[in-house]
This record gives C-alpha cells, sequence and structure tokens, in this order.
C-alpha cells in the first residue's frame, strides 16, 4: 500500500520532532501515513535566532539525518507548485494574512500534491481554506498517531506539558485539547 504522505510546516515539526523521534519517514497506521517536512525548514531555522536559541536540538545530527527524507516532485509537480506559490502570494497580500514564504512553499506543496498540511498558524489555514488546501492542527495529528497506536495518550500530555513548559501552545490550544481528546490538559 502506498504511503498517505502528510506535510508538516515548520511550527508543528518544532512543537513534535523533539519528543516523537523520529517523527519523519516513519510510516504508521493502517493507511500507511508518512510525515514529511520540507528541506526549506533547514533555511528558515538557519535564518532565525529565536528558533536557533528555543530548539536548540533542532541542529543536532540525528534530527538533521530524520529531515534527509524528501517527498518526491516530478518536473510537472514543481512547475504547478510554481504557479500555486503566484496564486497564493497574490491572495496573501489581497487579504493581508501573516503567511511567510515558507508557509506558501508549504501550501502548495500541499495544493500541487494532494496532501494534508499541518499548521497551527491560523492566516496559513485561512489562506488554504481559501484554496481547497487540506489542513489539520497538531493536536488533530496526535489524535491520528493515538488512534493508529503510533503514541499513546501519556505522550499526548507530555508533549503538551512540554509546549506549556516553553511558552509555546497553538491559538485556542485548551479548548480544542478538551474537544479532541475529552479532558483537560495537563
Amino acid at each position: 500500500m502506498p504511503q498517505s504522505k502528510i506535510l508538516l510546516d515548520s511550527n508543528s515539526y518544532f512543537r513534535l520532532a523533539k519528543s516523537i523521534h523520529p517523527l519523519l519517514d516513519t510510516v504508521f497506521g493502517d493507511e500507511n501515513h508518512c510525515l514529511y517536512v520540507l528541506k526549506e525548514l533547514n533555511d528558515e531555522f538557519d535564518r532565525n535566532k529565536r528558533l536557533q536559541t528555543k530548539f536548540s536540538w533542532v541542529d543536532e545530527n540525528e534530527y538533521i539525518q530524520n529531515r534527509l527524507k524528501r517527498l518526491a516532485l516530478s518536473k510537472k509537480n514543481k512547475r504547478s507548485i510554481q504557479i500555486a506559490i503566484d496564486f497564493l502570494k497574490q491572495h496573501k497580500i489581497d487579504n493581508q494574512l501573516g503567511v511567510s514564504d515558507i508557509d506558501i512553499l508549504c501550501l502548495a506543496h500541499g495544493y500541487v500534491l494532494d496532501i494534508p498540511v499541518i499548521t497551527d498558524d491560523t492566516d496559513m489555514i485561512c489562506l488554504a481554506t481559501n484554496f481547497g488546501i487540506n489542513t489539520n492542527k497538531t493536536l488533530y495529528l496526535m489524535k491520528l498517531m493515538v488512534e493508529c497506536a503510533h503514541i499513546d495518550m501519556d505522550k499526548v500530555r507530555q508533549i503538551v506539558a512540554y509546549w506549556k513548559y516553553i511558552g509555546d501552545k497553538p491559538a485556542d490550544f485548551r479548548q480544542e485539547f478538551i474537544t479532541i481528546f475529552g479532558e483537560k490538559p495537563p
């Protein structure tokens, strides 16, 4: 059975990769889910001192090696992604959305490859919705992982406690956690 690819934006990767390792290129569930990030995540990380300070572990060899697996793109995919980027950028400008270039690239991949994009960024979700790009939030991805027995609820609680500790909870975190998992977050 082929993989059911899921693309993580940078923030979702940073929120999960330390606690679930290896995070990428690991198949889970009956539908063979497999998580990916774009290679541009490395460039974004290298340019951002705040990210380097907050997530210093990203530069450790085991995490670098885990990020080496890439989505396969045909020449046609690459051309289509460039076209999608132009439309997404124009829509971002027209609607004054705070979406970075790497976020637009991530959405363009999701659009062209018809794969879900995991993000907690509300502007990114708004942009994706306008183009019919399938998105979901990090908490929903963790729910899928629990349902597939890839992680358990103890791991979920540990991860969200880590988010609280480093001050990196997604918007609407508390209510969404209760809705998704049926309990109050730790």
